[in-house]
C-alpha cells in the first residue's frame, strides 16, 4: 500500500507539468497523485507533488508565495511573452538610447509591490471552460482579465549585453498566481524595446525549497514528507488529543478552543504525530475543514 505524503520534485526543462505527475504515478504505483502549481515546458524547478490522501494538502499549498529566477531578455517582443514564441518585434537601435540603468530601475520599481497585472495569452487560465493557450492555438484571440498580484521582491543580479538585446538575470519574491512572463512583456514595454522571457526557474513554494527536491530521473523509492511534516510547513500545527483527534474525524466541534489557533487554519497532530486534517476557527470552536485517511502518518 502506498504511503501518502508531499514529493519535492525539481523539474527540468522539456516536459509539461502533467508529465511529471505521470511519471510520479508509475514510480509509486499509484493514480492518486497531484500538483501544486503547473510550471510550463520551458521552466525549471520546484513542483510539489501530492501521493494518494496527501493530494488533500494541496489547496493549502497552491496558495503560497513564491520565488523565481529568471532572464528577462530586453529589445525583442515574441508571440509567447517567452522564449517558446516567434519573434514579432525587434527594437530599432534609437529605441536604446532612452535605456538606462536608472530607467530599468524605474520600471522595476513600478512591477514592484501590489499591482494589477494582465496574464499572457497563451497561460493556463480557463476562458469559457478551455485553457487560454487552447484557444490561442487555435487561432483565436484572447485578452485577459488583469488581476491583482503582490511582487515583494524584483532584484536584478546579474546583466549581460548582446546583439540588440539586453539580458537581465532576476530574482522575484510574489504572490501565487504572478506571471513571471507577464513582468518581462511590461518591464520591456514600459522602456519602449519590448522585452521576453528566456529561462525561468522556481525554487521556492512557501517553505518548500528546490534544494530539497529530487530529480525527474529519481523518483523510484524518492523520499517523502508525511502529511503531518507537510501540513505543519505550511500551517500552525496545532496538538490535540486523542479524544480530540476522535472527535474532530466524526466531524465534532472543539468547544471553545478558537483561542488556540493564532491565524485562521491550523494543521491538527494527534498523539501519535499523525495528521488528523486541517481545523478553522467557528466562533468560539474549532471544526475541521478537511480530514485526512485515518490512516494516514
Amino acid at each position: 500500500m502506498v504511503s501518502p505524503g508531499i514529493l519535492l520534485v525539481d523539474k527540468p526543462a522539456g516536459i509539461t507539468s502533467h508529465d511529471a505527475v505521470a511519471r510520479t504515478r508509475k514510480a509509486f504505483g499509484t493514480r492518486k497523485v497531484g500538483h501544486a502549481g503547473t510550471l510550463d515546458p520551458m521552466a525549471t524547478g520546484l513542483l510539489v507533488i501530492g501521493i494518494e490522501g496527501a493530494t488533500r494538502l494541496l489547496t493549502y499549498i497552491v496558495g503560497a508565495d513564491k520565488t523565481y529566477e529568471a532572464t528577462i531578455r530586453l529589445g525583442q517582443i515574441t508571440s509567447t511573452d517567452d522564449a517558446d514564441g516567434e519573434i514579432t518585434v525587434r527594437a530599432e537601435e534609437a529605441a536604446w538610447e532612452a535605456v538606462t540603468p536608472e530607467r530599468i530601475a524605474e520600471g522595476i520599481a513600478v512591477l514592484t509591490g501590489a499591482i494589477s497585472q494582465v496574464p499572457s495569452s497563451v497561460s493556463a487560465i480557463k476562458v469559457d471552460g478551455r485553457r487560454a493557450y487552447d484557444r490561442v492555438r487555435a487561432g483565436e484571440e484572447v485578452v485577459l482579465a488583469a488581476r491583482d498580484v503582490v511582487v515583494s521582491r524584483f532584484d536584478v543580479i546579474a546583466e549581460c549585453a548582446g546583439s540588440g538585446t539586453l539580458d537581465l538575470d532576476v530574482v522575484v519574491d510574489c504572490s501565487s498566481g504572478t506571471y513571471i512572463r507577464s513582468l518581462a512583456r511590461d518591464l520591456g514595454a514600459s522602456l519602449g524595446v519590448g522585452g521576453h522571457l528566456t529561462a525561468l526557474r522556481r525554487t521556492r513554494v512557501g517553505s518548500f525549497d528546490v534544494a530539497d527536491a529530487v530529480g525527474i530521473d529519481d523518483l523510484a523509492g524518492a523520499a517523502t514528507l508525511t502529511p503531518a511534516d507537510a501540513a505543519a510547513r505550511i500551517l500552525e500545527a496545532l496538538p490535540v488529543t486523542a479524544d480530540d483527534a476522535r472527535d474532530l474525524r466524526h466531524g465534532k466541534r472543539l468547544a471553545g478552543q478558537a483561542s488556540r489557533l493564532t491565524g485562521a487554519l491550523a494543521a491538527a497532530i494527534d498523539p501519535d504525530g499523525a495528521l488528523v486534517g486541517i481545523v478553522e476557527k467557528r466562533g468560539d470552536d474549532l471544526k475541521s475543514a478537511m480530514n485526512m485517511p485515518e490512516a494516514a502518518s
